[in-house]
């Protein structure tokens, strides 16, 4: 399966913006791309070799932000358990998917409730 241009380009650039926040670095457990900060996954960014549908994961503790990521098509409360502490899998591609700066807030807001505040701190700077 090979991943549309535009779904790449939309991964890439919230992948960019991820690893873009303070102390922010990605590993990949699982043979997934993840963001970290402070040891903790932020992001779940999945993978890009076509196997599996591009989406991200992020944990969104705001009831309206976690609402609105729930209604985008094909979103899910995220597996393992995890979309019960507020966790939702977006996917990327797809009539109606959200828009890549859409994304990057939701990658924001899901690094606010896991960093350190010393470094939320540094984004309030930017």
């Amino acid at each position: 399966m090979t991943v549309p241009r535009n779904d790449r380009k939309k991964w890439e650039k919230v992948r960019e913006f991820a690893l873009g926040m303070p102390g922010a670095v990605e590993e990949f457990p699982w043979g997934e791309s993840v963001a970290k900060v402070n040891k903790k996954v932020f992001v779940f960014l999945g993978v890009e070799d076509g196997s599996y549908p591009l989406g991200v994961t992020v944990k969104l503790k705001d009831e309206a932000a976690h609402a609105h990521a729930l209604t985008s098509p094909g979103a899910e409360p995220a597996g393992y358990g995890l979309g019960k502490a507020g966790w939702v899998r977006i996917p990327l591609a797809g009539k109606g998917a959200p828009a890549a700066e859409l994304l990057c807030d939701w990658v924001e807001e899901s690094y606010r409730v896991i960093a350190p505040k010393r470094l939320i701190a540094e984004l309030g700077e930017r």
